[in-house]
């Protein structure tokens, strides 16, 4: 049982997903990793024929988030759920980062980045080339142009925009 609250960052759907009991939350920026549409979606947002892009942290600049503070009594029971959640084809690793809250507060994080060697690793693939796969793939959760809409929705609501998603999902809009 761990013997102190944990903090979970969040940088996608775990933000306005969670799934799970939180003691407080707040924005935080983790430096050294970047929010990316980098994990080819071969169930959830395509299929294994057409696969889709869904968001990863993978390396290099910086990514604000959210920041949830757990309580000790209830950490290995977020764990569990979320390496469950986050890790069915084990593309996401997770790793301790250290975080900036909104206040300054400087915290150790769980989080799940991008494991660069799967073969679900999409890496950096150009603007044109992403719009074209948003606007063809489609999986069980939907369209790829869903997700990449609802996750800007949910930046901006939390006050977190991301200029390169906004970016991008204008090119899937005007089809380029």
């Amino acid at each position: 049982m761990a013997e102190r609250d944990i903090w979970v960052f969040g940088y996608g759907s775990l933000m306005w997903n969670p799934g799970f009991a939180f003691a407080a939350r707040s924005q935080a920026l983790l430096g050294g990793r970047h929010r990316a549409l980098c994990v080819w979606s071969v169930v959830w947002r395509g299929t294994a024929e057409r696969p889709g892009l869904v968001l990863g942290l993978d390396r290099g600049g910086a990514c604000r988030g959210l920041a949830y503070r757990v309580a000790a009594d209830k950490a290995e029971e977020v764990l569990a759920y979320l390496d469950a959640r986050e890790r069915v084809t084990e593309v996401y690793l997770r790793r301790t980062v250290e975080l900036r809250l909104a206040g300054g507060e400087r915290v150790r994080a769980e989080t799940y980045v991008c494991d660069r060697a799967h073969p679900q690793y999409a890496g950096r693939i150009a603007p044109i080339e992403a719009a074209r796969i948003i606007r063809a793939s489609s999986g069980q959760g939907g369209t790829n142009v869903d997700y990449l809409e609802n996750t800007l929705r949910h930046l901006d609501e939390f006050g977190l925009p991301d200029g390169p998603l906004h970016e991008l999902a204008r090119r899937v809009r005007e089809g380029r």
